[in-house]
């Protein structure tokens, strides 16, 4: 009897040390940028301030290298993807704006779905059509950055209708918040947030 009971108690040590041990742990990250500038990361938040980073665990890309290979993809400077993603929801991949736009770069669900977005709250499915998008509205407008941030924010129709940025105080803003972004991403070349 006493063999069998070191067997057992062997047999699930074992057990319970592949379940913590032998298996990787995954979870999500949160980050906080507080009053003084500082960041704080965590995979547990303890307040509403955090939102969500990036996904742990080594089968998953970071939000870095996302931003990389989706610029790269779509010919884009990985610093505008970035300053646009800033401006749209400050890195919150969970964001919905009152207008129904998703996710980090704010997609509307018919954007999204004509960008082949099937979840537009995984960053990178959202990344990669905003990216997408992004590029078709450089091509629309020759390549002028201005106009092209101007139709991603009010529709390529608004910026053809007004032969330019249209006359919203809120698509002039983001033109001038992302060019703001894009220049300082522009110098710190290691910078995310």
């Amino acid at each position: 009897m006493d063999q069998l009971y070191k067997y057992l108690v062997i047999q699930l040590s074992f057990v319970l040390a592949l379940t913590f041990f032998g298996t990787p742990c995954q979870a999500d990250i949160y980050r906080y940028v507080d009053a003084d500038g500082k960041v704080h990361f965590t995979n547990t938040p303890t307040s509403s301030h955090f939102s969500f980073y990036m996904k742990e665990g080594s089968d998953t890309r970071s939000l870095k290298d996302v931003i990389k290979y989706c610029a790269d993809l779509y010919r884009l400077e990985a610093a505008l993807v970035q300053a646009v993603i800033k401006a749209e929801s400050d890195f919150n991949a969970k964001a919905v704006s009152t207008k129904g736009a998703l996710g980090l770069m704010q997609l509307l669900p018919e954007t999204a779905r004509d960008m082949g977005v099937r979840n537009p709250f995984d960053p990178e499915d959202n990344i990669r059509g905003g990216s997408r998008y992004l590029r078709l509205m450089l091509d629309q407008f020759n390549n002028r950055l201005d106009l092209a941030l101007a139709a991603y924010n009010a529709g390529p129709g608004a910026v053809r209708r007004h032969g330019g940025i249209p006359p919203y105080e809120e698509t002039r803003n983001y033109v001038e918040r992302v060019k703001k972004y894009l220049y300082e991403y522009q110098i710190d070349r290691e910078s995310l947030l």
